[in-house]
């Protein structure tokens, strides 16, 4: 930690150096999310962002616990406090319970984060474990005399908190803004001001997810799940709270509001969002219809995809871009990505069969170099497109090395080692081999028994040639080559790949 980190901060909007309350100990809260269907691309790339800023927190030095919730009721189908619980409508119209939805699509999205190598978070609390931490907080805002029931429902009074405070700090907007944009729609009556949002709703009989309050058997409102549970592990003060930059408003400017509402100040110190997924120049979500989920991805079942692509093609598709920044799906970005990330899995292999010498070219020097160039990245707001831009350049050297025009020093080779597998592995939290395979399972012991195999074809393959067996010689090469092998002779003997 001798380094500075420098964070971009959405509520200051610019980078500031990091700085957390209780060193070295980090709490950081990130929106989950709403389990009624599979996660998409929209949702691994928050996943896929704040994995890489927890594995590099802690190889820092700093203890973190990570928190993200899961979203199980309260959820409703407008940001506005109307239409259906997202959870509840998914259930009714499968004739299932709430719960045997929630749990299902958990399971899934589970699965998926596995296969996408994300690190499971510290605590992941349920919106429908904590009714008794949301009601609380429902209640202090109302003693604080910012909030007001109506008809068994609670509502957040937006204008009268402006008064005190400021509403809109993080989304830049102010509250005539929030007026002006706000629709008059259903349940809006029970409201003081359009722009008020619901801290608990009461439930209509139909309603089937419903808990008893002060108020009406009833359910709280989305906003208020995340300020309770974040500050019930995290602490009333905590250092960073991630999410898309989607939910900057309404939700966490919400979310903002409720926590100075209720204690008198801010709970956190760093917001940090990523940017969205766009497919054809617009948001990829649920909600639009325009989304393709991660299984899909993985199987290649979807009309808008040319084929399957790997779990881990997908991690480096999304780090190849800054998590700041807009990033447009298509097909022809995930193969690019692909042969990108085959490049780097062919140098991290190569690098395990080089010879080293004594007096080489490449000294420990520039392999250090390399390591704090990308040290230097992640310091400066997790920039994992430098960090990758230098591995390439390094791979380069690894290729030269493999064809005889460099050579390498003892100890820089092992430095080099080190360094791929610290940023490619550890860091950016790639996974080699079947590991990377569709479905993201893996199995070592068949991938080494796969190897093997063609291994061994073709060293018969070069036993026949030093034999001027040339018909055998081109047979083994032309079959392996029908079946996506591509075969490169060296002046060492061989290497090989599969292009899938």
């Amino acid at each position: 930690m001798e380094q500075a980190l420098y964070v971009y901060n959405t509520l200051t909007r610019k980078k500031e150096v990091f700085r957390p309350l209780h060193a070295p100990h980090v709490g950081m809260y990130v929106c989950g999310p709403t389990v009624y269907g599979d996660a998409h691309l929209g949702h691994a790339r928050p996943a896929i962002t704040f994995d890489i800023i927890f594995r590099f927190l802690r190889h820092i030095g700093y203890k973190v616990r990570y928190v993200r919730n899961i979203t199980d009721v309260g959820h409703l189908e407008h940001d506005a406090d109307e239409g259906e619980d997202k959870i509840a409508k998914k259930a009714r119209l499968e004739q299932l319970e709430p719960m045997e939805v929630a749990q299902y699509y958990t399971n899934r999205f589970h699965e998926a984060m596995n296969a996408l190598n994300c690190l499971p978070p510290s605590i992941e609390p349920h919106a429908t474990g904590h009714i008794i931490e949301q009601q609380q907080l429902v209640q202090q805002i109302l003693d604080n005399g910012f909030a007001y029931e109506s008809n068994g429902s609670v509502y957040f009074d937006v204008e009268k908190y402006n008064q005190k405070y400021k509403y809109g700090i993080l989304s830049g907007r102010n509250l005539e803004n929030v007026k002006d944009a706000s629709r008059d729609l259903a349940g809006v009556g029970e409201k003081r001001n359009q722009a008020d949002f619901a801290l608990w709703k009461a439930a209509q009989p139909e309603h089937i997810m419903r808990w008893p309050s002060p108020w009406s058997s009833g359910f709280p409102g989305w906003h208020c799940e995340c300020t309770a549970m974040g500050r019930k592990y995290l602490g009333a003060h905590f250092d960073i709270h991630g999410g898309g930059m989607d939910l900057i408003f309404p939700h966490h400017e919400c979310e903002i509001a409720q926590a100075v509402a209720s204690q008198g100040e801010q709970m956190v110190t760093y917001w940090l969002h990523n940017n969205m997924i766009t497919i054809e120049g617009q948001k990829m979500g649920k909600s639009l219809g325009n989304f393709i989920t991660l299984p899909q991805f993985f199987s290649g079942d979807h009309p808008k995809l040319d084929r399957a692509y790997s779990p881990m093609t997908i991690r480096f598709f999304i780090l190849q871009a800054h998590y700041r920044s807009t990033v447009d799906f298509s097909n022809d970005a995930l193969q690019a990505a692909e042969k990108g990330l085959e490049r780097l899995l062919d140098a991290w292999k190569a690098l395990q069969s080089i010879t080293p010498t004594a007096n080489g070219s490449v000294c420990i020097n520039s392999v250090e170099t390399l390591k704090q160039q990308c040290y230097d990245a992640l310091y400066d707001d997790f920039n994992t497109p430098i960090v990758i831009s230098n591995l390439f350049e390094a791979t380069k050297t690894i290729n030269s090395i493999v064809d005889k025009k460099e050579t390498i020093t003892p100890d820089a080779l092992e430095a080099l080692k080190e360094t791929f597998s610290l940023f490619v592995f550890d860091l950016l939290g790639i996974k080699a081999g079947s590991a990377a395979a569709a479905d993201g399972s893996g199995n070592d012991a068949r991938e080494e028994a796969f190897g093997k195999v063609v291994d061994m074809l073709l060293e018969q393959r070069a036993k026949a040639k030093a034999n001027k067996d040339w018909a055998t010689s081109d047979m083994i090469r032309d079959n392996l080559a029908a079946l996506g092998f591509e075969v490169k002779d060296t002046k060492d003997g061989f290497t090989w790949k599969l292009n899938k």
